[in-house]
Order: structure tokens, then C-alpha cells, then sequence
């Protein structure tokens, strides 16, 4: 079974408000999630996009083993430390760079390690595209990453309860 992913996340700030969506794709079905976080940074949301899609997309129904899943993300930090190997070595080195130092999202990195056990036996493909180009997919989950920062900064503003004399046409939506 072939199974896209397609990931993006963004930050308001950096740190500051973020948000993270993917959209997952099967022959049958098509699925648009998001989330968000208060005070985070945009590598942060990337992965939380890719580890929570890739969650889906393997708890999605069907053998393991006949599951072709293919992440594709704009994050250069993302992709690369994925294909190029560097988790693994982080992972052997209790979350630690070469020089000692923590890895920045080590939770989050120890999850996707998680996950890649648990997905033995699919064929898991991890594909960088360009951000901002044009790409419909690409597009469409930069926007609910988007959105998933103005629902937060919604959600974090105060209300003002409107009198019926202040319900005109200049602040009613």
C-alpha cells in the first residue's frame, strides 16, 4: 500500500507560537491533521510534522510489511539528518553531537527513532522538496501549519463580550 505524507511546520517568531500539519494520502483516503505549540522554534515544528504523520501513517490499516510510506518535508534539517544517517549516531550516543552537546529536539528525535522500529519491515522513503515553490502539497500543509498558529494565537486572546449597541458592521466578522 503507498502511503504519502507530505509535511510542513512554521513559526511565528523563532522561538515563538508554531504550528505543524501533514496531510497523508492513501489510494482510499485523504487526511489533514495539525497542531500547535505556544513557544517553540520552526525545526521543532518540522519534526513534530514528520513524526506525527509518519505515527499515522503507520498506524494507518494494513500489513506493515506491504506499506511503501514516503515523508516529504522542505526541512533541509530534517531530511538531511534523517538521510544522511545522523539520528542513528545520535541515538547511540544518548542524544549527544559529536562535540557532547544535547541535540536540540531530542525528544522528538528519540520518538521518530521510536517509530522506525516499530515500522520494521515497510519501506519508509524520506524526500526533501523545495518550500515555497509553487508544489500544491507543499503549499496546502504550509498554510495549516499556518493556520495552526492563528487557531493558537486565537485561542490565547482575550475575548470581549460585545453589548448589542456595539455590534455594528466595523467589528462584527
Amino acid at each position: 500500500m503507498m502511503i504519502d505524507v507530505y509535511t510542513d511546520g512554521a513559526c511565528s517568531g523563532n522561538p515563538g507560537p508554531g504550528g505543524y500539519a501533514f496531510v497523508l494520502r492513501t489510494p482510499k483516503e485523504e487526511l489533514k491533521a495539525w497542531g500547535a505549540e505556544e513557544n517553540t522554534t520552526n525545526n521543532r515544528m518540522e519534526l513534530s510534522a514528520i513524526v506525527n504523520g509518519l505515527r499515522k501513517a503507520i498506524h494507518t490499516p494494513g500489513r506493515i510489511e506491504r506499506k511503501i510510506i514516503s515523508i516529504y518535508s522542505d526541512s533541509a534539517y530534517c531530511i538531511e539528518a534523517i538521510n544522511q544517517g545522523w539520528f542513528r549516531f545520535w541515538a547511540q550516543n544518548d542524544w549527544c553531537k559529536k562535540d557532547g552537546d544535547k541535540v536540540k529536539n531530542d525528544d522528538l528525535w528519540e520518538k521518530f527513532y521510536d517509530l522506525l522500529e516499530e515500522a520494521k519491515g515497510a519501506k519508509i522513503n524520506f524526500i526533501k522538496v523545495k518550500g515555497h515553490s509553487g508544489d500544491p502539497m507543499n503549499e496546502l500543509v504550509d498554510s495549516l501549519a499556518k493556520m495552526a498558529i492563528k487557531d493558537l494565537n486565537a485561542k490565547r486572546a482575550p475575548s470581549k463580550k460585545l453589548n448589542h449597541e456595539d455590534a455594528n458592521e466595523s467589528n462584527v466578522y
